[in-house]
């Protein structure tokens, strides 16, 4: 069963009518479109009104009858939001790394939503560690902007303290951590590009 927030992420692709597109230009009925994937007409009918999202396999069978790629389903067609709207309570919270006993920090994505975005942005909430997080880098740039609390932010080997209000801006690609200081909330809005402008 999915949640309420990923049907919103999933119907942002369009996918039903995307196949319904695909099936009128061909001149196909439900039950032609049928017999050429295996799949019933019911649940064919159900897929294009968006009451019912295909697993891969399913969409593989549609997309093999157009000769068409599974990123055809995936890219934008021009009718995508111009924007992003996220509600607190539609947030998901992932841990910086998958089944951690001790997480080092939690990121909430803010901007889900929206395809083909080219910078993400994250509500990120440091947890209590005497290491602090793994040295990790990404192509890109990040910036920092904490909320409350303090934080240290190695980047290589220097490590710049940030308290309440302060934002740091620096070359992803440089490996980085951060470091929880103190026992109060710590937070901070996190934005990453997927890569250097120009690249």
């Amino acid at each position: 069963m999915l949640t309420e927030t990923l049907e919103k992420g999933l119907a942002g692709y369009r996918i039903g009518p995307k196949i319904r597109a695909l099936r009128t230009s061909k001149k196909l009925g439900l039950v032609q479109l049928g017999e050429h994937s295996g799949l019933s007409p019911a649940m064919l009918s159900k897929i294009e009104r968006g009451q019912l999202f295909p697993t891969l396999p399913t969409l593989l069978r549609i997309a093999l009858v157009f000769g068409v790629g599974l990123e055809h389903f995936f890219v934008g067609d021009g009718n995508s939001p111009s924007y992003a709207l996220v509600r607190h309570q539609e947030r998901l919270r992932f841990p910086d790394r998958p089944g951690a006993d001790a997480p080092s920090y939690f990121f909430e994505s803010l901007d889900f939503p929206l395809n083909d975005r080219r910078m993400e942005a994250f509500h990120t909430e440091f947890q209590a560690s005497a290491h602090g997080s793994d040295p990790h880098d990404h192509p890109g740039e990040e910036i920092v902007h904490l909320l409350n609390g303090e934080l240290a932010v190695t980047i290589i080997e220097e490590e710049i303290v940030l308290a309440a209000g302060d934002t740091i801006h620096f070359d992803s690609g440089q490996a980085h951590s951060y470091r929880r200081i103190g026992n109060g909330r710590c937070a901070a809005i996190v934005v990453v590009t997927a890569q250097r402008p120009g690249a």
